[in-house]
C-alpha cells in the first residue's frame, strides 16, 4: 500500500468536505441562529480545510493504483468523512460528546438513519428532541447522508480528475452488489452519469414535495435524505409527523427508485424505458415489495378488525422503508402484530437492487443464492449434466457465485457476532437482533428498544461503537473492509 497516495487522496477529500461546510454556515446566517451553530461550523471547516490543503499539496505525486491502494483508501475515506462529519455536531454543543458525534455521523454518511437524537432525551448532554436543533445542524445531518449515498469515492471520481486510472479500482471496491456495472467505457464518465441521475431526482422530488405542501427547508432535508435511503428526519416523528396522503406516498416512490440500480434509471432517461421490466432484478424486487407489503395490510387489519386505506399505505410505506433501509417511520410497527414485525426484521437482510444506494445483501444476491440451492439440487439429480446459473438471459460466472457465497458468509457471520456482543451487554434477544440487523442492513430504527419511536442515546459507549462499525461494514459489503485485517494485505 502506498501511503503517500493515501494521504494525497485523504487530503484532497478532507478539504473538500471543509468546503462544503460553508453551505450550511449560511443557512445559519439565514435563519439567524448564528449564536447556535455558527462557530462549531467555522472551527470545523478551519480544521479540515487547515489538516487536509496541506498534506494535499505536498503529497502531490505521479501515480497508479492497485487493487490494494483502492481498499485501504476507499475504508479510509468513509471514516475520515465520518470523522470530518461529526466535528459540527462536536463543536457546535448539539452532541457534546465524541462517541455519541461520531455514531450520528457515521450513520450518516452510511445512510445508516440511526440516531442518538431522540424526544424527549433522557440524557442531560443530548439535545431535547431533533427539532430543537439548530436548521443548520440540521442540513448537516441531511447533507452527509446525500454525500454518502452514491457513494464519497464515487463522488471523488466525478468531480475531480486526481485519481486517474486508479479510480477503476476504488469504483470496484465501493459501488454495491455483487458486480461493479460500468455505464460507459470510462469510469470518470459512469460516476458523472450516476450523480447527474442521483441530482435530478433530488431535484425533482424537493420540487414536489414543496408543491403538495411541505415546509421548503424541511422539503430540502428529506430530499437529500430520501434518494440516498438514509432517513433522517428534521422532526421527530419522522415522516408520521406531517399526516399527508401525498408527502406519504411521494416519498414512498422516491425511496422505491432509490432502491432500483441507477444504470436502469439511466437507460429508461436515455429512452430505454423496457429496461425495468426486461430486468430480472428489478421484477423481483417489485414482487418482493408487492407481496410483503399485502402480507403486512391483511396482518394489520385482521389484527384490529379494520380494513382502511390508512393501513395499507402503512403497510407499503414501511415495507419500502425498510427494505430499502431509507428507515422513515410513518407508524409505530411495534404495534402491529409479530408477524408484521418478524417481516419487517426479515426484510432488513435484503436491501434494493445492486448498484442502487440502499444497503442489505442485496436483491441480486438473494436471487444468486436461491438460483444455486436449486441447481444444487439438480445437479444431484443429474450428475453429469452442466447445468449453468443464469438470471434472465445471462449465465454467471462461477467467480460471481464463489463471490456472492463468501459475502454471505461473512455477512450472517458478522451479524451473528455484532447480536452476541449486544446480548453480553445486557440487551434482550430482540433488540440484540434488531439492532445487529438494523446497523449491517444500514437500515436505522430497529425492534426492542431501539425501535420507530426510540433512538440509540442509552446504548452503552462499546454497543454504539460496536455498531458503528457494523454500519461501516454493511456500507462497503464487507470485504472492502474485512481486507484491511488480513495479514495478506499488510505484506
Amino acid at each position: 500500500m502506498k501511503v503517500r497516495t493515501l494521504l494525497n487522496i485523504l487530503g484532497a477529500l478532507l478539504a473538500i468536505i471543509g468546503i462544503t461546510m460553508v453551505v450550511p454556515i449560511f443557512i445559519s446566517i439565514g435563519f439567524g441562529e448564528t449564536d447556535r451553530d455558527l462557530n462549531g461550523f467555522l472551527v470545523s471547516a478551519l480544521i479540515c480545510i487547515g489538516m487536509g490543503l496541506p498534506v494535499w499539496v505536498f503529497t502531490r505525486h505521479d501515480r497508479s493504483l492497485t487493487n490494494r491502494d483502492g481498499f485501504a483508501i476507499v475504508t479510509f475515506s468513509w471514516i475520515i468523512t465520518a470523522i470530518a462529519g461529526a466535528l459540527p455536531f462536536y463543536f457546535s454543543g448539539a452532541i457534546p460528546n465524541i462517541t455519541d458525534a461520531f455514531f450520528e455521523a457515521m450513520s450518516g454518511v452510511t445512510t445508516t438513519g440511526a440516531t442518538i437524537i431522540g424526544n424527549p432525551s433522557t440524557l442531560p448532554h443530548l439535545p431535547s428532541g431533533i427539532e430543537s436543533l439548530p436548521h443548520g445542524i440540521l442540513f448537516w445531518r441531511s447533507f452527509i447522508q446525500w454525500i454518502g449515498g452514491m457513494g464519497i469515492i464515487v463522488f471523488y471520481i466525478a468531480i475531480l480528475p486526481l485519481l486517474g486510472v486508479g479510480g477503476v479500482q476504488l469504483f470496484k471496491a465501493e459501488v454495491p452488489g455483487p458486480v461493479a456495472n460500468k455505464i460507459t467505457p470510462r469510469v470518470r464518465e459512469t460516476a458523472k452519469i450516476l450523480w447527474m441521475v442521483y441530482l435530478g431526482f433530488t431535484i425533482v422530488q424537493f420540487l414536489l414535495l414543496c408543491i403538495i405542501g411541505m415546509p421548503w427547508f424541511d422539503s430540502i432535508c428529506h430530499s437529500f435524505t430520501t434518494m440516498p435511503t438514509g432517513g433522517f428526519s428534521t422532526k421527530n416523528a419522522s415522516i408520521g409527523y406531517y399526516d399527508s396522503v401525498a408527502i406519504q406516498y411521494t416519498i414512498i416512490f422516491f425511496m422505491f427508485l432509490a432502491g432500483i440500480n441507477f444504470s436502469l434509471h439511466f437507460h429508461a432517461i436515455t429512452g430505454n424505458v423496457k429496461s425495468y421490466y426486461r430486468d430480472k432484478e428489478f421484477l423481483t424486487y417489485f414482487g418482493i415489495i408487492i407481496v410483503i407489503a399485502f402480507l403486512i395490510f391483511i396482518s394489520i387489519s385482521v389484527n384490529v378488525n379494520e380494513w382502511t386505506e390508512k393501513h395499507f399505505r402503512d403497510a407499503l410505506f414501511q415495507t419500502v422503508a425498510i427494505l430499502t433501509g431509507t428507515g422513515y417511520c410513518s407508524a409505530d410497527y411495534e404495534l402491529w402484530s409479530y408477524f408484521a414485525q418478524f417481516m419487517i426484521l426479515f426484510m432488513m437482510f435484503f436491501g434494493g437492487m445492486g448498484g442502487s444506494t440502499t444497503g442489505g445483501m442485496k436483491i441480486v444476491r438473494i436471487m444468486l443464492l436461491f438460483k444455486y440451492a436449486v441447481t444444487e439440487v439438480r445437479r444431484m439429480l443429474h450428475t453429469r449434466a452442466l447445468i449453468p446459473i443464469r438470471i434472465g438471459e445471462r449465465n454467471i460466472n462461477e467467480d460471481v457465485i464463489k463471490n456472492t457465497m463468501g459475502f454471505f458468509l461473512f455477512y450472517i457471520s458478522a451479524f451473528a457476532v455484532a447480536t452476541l456482543v449486544l446480548s453480553a451487554m445486557d440487551l434482550d434477544l430482540v433488540t440484540a437482533l434488531g439492532a445487529a440487523a438494523s446497523a449491517m442492513g444500514n437500515v436505522g430504527p430497529s425492534l426492542g428498544e431501539f425501535g420507530p419511536t426510540d433512538n440509540y442515546a442509552l446504548l452503552s459507549v462499546p454497543g454504539k461503537w460496536v455498531l458503528t462499525f457494523c454500519m461501516l461494514l454493511g456500507r462497503l459489503e464487507i470485504f472492502t473492509v474485512m481486507v484491511l485485517f488480513s495479514r495478506t494485505f499488510w505484506k
